[in-house]
């Protein structure tokens, strides 16, 4: 079995360079025949803000979005990646046939100087076992199977490991399934787009520390991990490069790391694995000796080389990341508990009571009509600034418009069509006994219910068509206020459309009343009737020269008309000073029809629209909320909270007990530093 590390090398002397003391440098140096030790402590404005991080880490503050600075390390499968992380560590990790690593594992090392024995433990699923050196292979394997099962699939859910001891560096890594493309006996056929998935989820943060562990004995730029680190760090800024198995692979090593063709930002640090029974302290001493006499990797400078120099490097990343995000941790730590208690504070109280529930309805329905007044009745759009189908009045104007020119567009006002020939038929079929030169009534009379009956279908429509829009707006409102209550909502829809229903039938009639009233008599006071027909008829002289002299020609143009023929009248003139009078009268007073037909819509419009807004909107919903029988089932349904609220709810005050914990983690490291930054003054 794989040796431990020997207690003599905990006792190595050590000195860290002065830059060590704020944190910013760790120096190691060798005493004696001695090997390095594997990482000095931290300063203690350090390791702190370390500990700090690793309990937002365990509080899961990265389900809320916030993002943690955090080493991962990724490589493809069989790259040694178990060997760095065990050499770092000083315990044994899992090892077999295909992927070992089948959950996130989270390792967290802690340099225990004073402690009398390691501690480690690992921490999942709410809980957490405690184990030994000995035994912590077989416990990561036990608590792997208990979160990703058994067999060779793989899960997103983490795997914490606490590693206590003296000698190890102050990190907290997180290690990743290898990369593998072809799935092996028992492992899932979409095992590589699992995996990838996965690391990409936690590489992609700018927070992230990518460190991409390469074998010597590969061409770096084909490495899949390093493909994927590509994708998300193009520059390699945040990527720091551990390449392993340098004694099997030694030739050229020199030449890749200095070439760096795969844009290493953090730069490489070669490292020899351990090999047998080796134990750590063997294996370093073994490490330093490759490094120090190989004609080959002697070349490579010392600053990369050792798994001593990959802690230093890591722990100083570490530091840097840390104290580079902490300032921006807590403001999104603020900014989420703020955001949350607000959207908590905006939620609808838990109802207990019917009298609650009533109350809570009538809240309701008093923001409902108070912002259909708004959009209804005042011109006010406030609410919907940006919406503009919700501004109501407006959009009312341009339908009340559109009508008007459908009604004036129609073929009923091409006053050329046919000209006189219409009026002519009628005074034939009216002519009755009496004086000549009287114009009978009941020829008008005719005309106009011609006219009337062919526009008729118009008004209907328009009915339909403005209090379909007025339907779709009220709807929006009135689930917008109740949308805390979806009990409610479908009772709501329900009344309004049985309203508009009702509405729509009621205008409908009352404009095809108009449409009677219009044919049954012919009436105005508008003085504008005899004004329009006066200049009218003042063109009836030069229209009977040109019916009457053959040699003028037989296009006119009539003010009012337009130009108009009148060849084939000429042989019809029996009627014909009739037939233009009657025509002129008909046009005069048609205008005012049309006129009438428009403003009597609009005034019918706004009247129900009041009438819906301030009282019968109400009245229906209640009807509906009461029930025919005086039952009061919509109110009481309004006690049963709807499922997705509650799950709302419940969310919202576990983020907000997480978020506070977490603020309390970043208020006291923002107090600690700032109280050793003012010590220090």
């Amino acid at each position: 079995m794989v040796g431990r590390v020997k207690n003599s090398a905990s006792k190595t002397k050590t000195t860290a360079s002065p830059a060590a003391k704020d944190g910013r440098d760790i120096a190691f140096t060798v005493s004696g025949a001695h090997a390095q030790p594997l990482a000095v402590s931290y300063n203690d404005r350090v390791r702190p803000l370390l500990d700090a991080v690793d309990r937002l880490r365990s509080l899961m503050v990265m389900k809320e979005g916030i993002q943690l600075p955090t080493i991962v390390v990724v490589g493809d499968q069989s790259s040694g990646k178990s060997s760095v992380l065990e050499s770092l560590a000083g315990i044994n990790l899992p090892r077999g046939q295909g992927i070992c690593t089948r959950v996130p594992l989270v390792m967290r090392l802690q340099d225990s100087p004073y402690a009398d024995r390691p501690e480690l433990y690992l921490e999942f699923n709410g809980k957490a076992v405690h184990t030994d050196e000995n035994h912590i292979s077989e416990a990561i394997n036990a608590a792997t199977e208990e979160i990703a099962g058994h067999g060779k699939g793989i899960s997103n859910a983490p795997l914490t490991l606490v590693v206590k001891k003296d000698g190890v560096p102050d990190l907290t890594m997180v290690d990743l399934p290898g990369i593998t493309r072809v799935p092996v006996h028992g492992q899932p056929e979409n095992i590589y787009e699992q995996i990838s998935e996965m690391i990409m989820e936690y590489i992609k943060p700018e927070e992230s520390i990518i460190l991409n562990v390469l074998s010597a004995t590969v061409d770096f730029s084909t490495c899949e991990s390093i493909r994927m680190s590509q994708m998300v760090d193009r520059t390699g800024k945040r990527t720091l490069a551990v390449v392993t198995k340098a004694d099997k692979s030694p030739e050229g090593l020199h030449e890749k790391v200095t070439a760096d063709d795969v844009n290493i930002g953090l730069g490489y640090v070669c490292v020899r694995n351990r090999i047998g029974e080796e134990s750590y302290e063997e294996a370093r001493l073994e490490e330093a000796k490759l490094f120090d006499t190989h004609p080959q990797l002697r070349r490579i400078d010392k600053s990369i080389v050792g798994v001593p120099v990959l802690a230093q490097k890591l722990m100083h990343i570490q530091a840097t990341i840390m104290a580079k995000c902490l300032p921006e941790i807590v403001r999104k730590v603020n900014d989420k508990l703020n955001a949350n208690l607000v959207e908590l504070k905006r939620m609808p109280k838990n109802l207990t009571s019917v009298a609650e529930a009533m109350t809570a309805f009538m809240q309701i329905m008093g923001l409902a009509k108070e912002s259909l007044r708004k959009l209804l009745l005042r011109s006010e759009f406030d609410e919907y600034p940006d919406e503009k189908n919700m501004h109501c009045t407006a959009r009312l104007v341009e339908m009340l418009n559109q009508y008007s020119d459908d009604l004036q567009n129609c073929e009923e006002n091409d006053l050329r069509i046919n000209f006189l020939l219409e009026e002519m038929e009628v005074l034939e079929e009216a002519k009755g006994i009496g004086l000549p030169n009287f114009l009978p009534r009941a020829a008008f009379i005719t005309i106009l219910q011609q006219k009337v009956k062919r526009v008729s279908s118009k008004p209907p429509i328009f009915v339909v068509h403005v209090w379909d829009y007025i339907e779709g707006v009220v709807s929006r409102v009135l689930m917008q206020q109740s949308e805390n209550y979806p009990q409610l909502q479908s009772l709501m829809r329900r009344a309004l459309s049985n309203l508009i229903t009702k509405i729509k039938e009621k205008a409908t009639n009352r404009m095809m009343e108009v449409v009677e009233m219009e044919k049954l008599t012919d009436f105005t006071c508008n003085p504008e009737y005899m004004l329009e027909w006066n200049n009218l008829m003042s063109q009836q002289h030069m229209f009977m020269e040109a019916i009457n002299d053959e040699t003028k020609p037989s296009n006119i143009v009539l003010q009012g008309i337009g130009e108009v023929d009148v060849g084939n009248l000429r042989h019809r003139k029996q009627l014909i000073e009739q037939a233009f009078d009657l025509k002129m009268r008909m046009t005069a007073y048609w205008k005012i029809v049309l006129r009438r037909f428009v403003d009597s819509m609009a005034l019918h419009l706004l009247f129900t629209v009041q009438n819906l807004v301030n009282k019968e909107m109400e009245t229906e919903i209640v009807g509906e909320l009461i029930g025919p029988n005086g039952s009061g089932g919509g109110i009481e349904r309004m006690l049963e909270e709807a499922p997705a609220v509650a799950a709302k709810r419940e969310k919202l005050n576990r983020s907000i007990k997480l978020l506070r914990e977490s603020a309390e983690v970043v208020s006291k490291i923002r107090d600690r530093i700032a109280t050793d930054r003012d010590y220090n003054d």
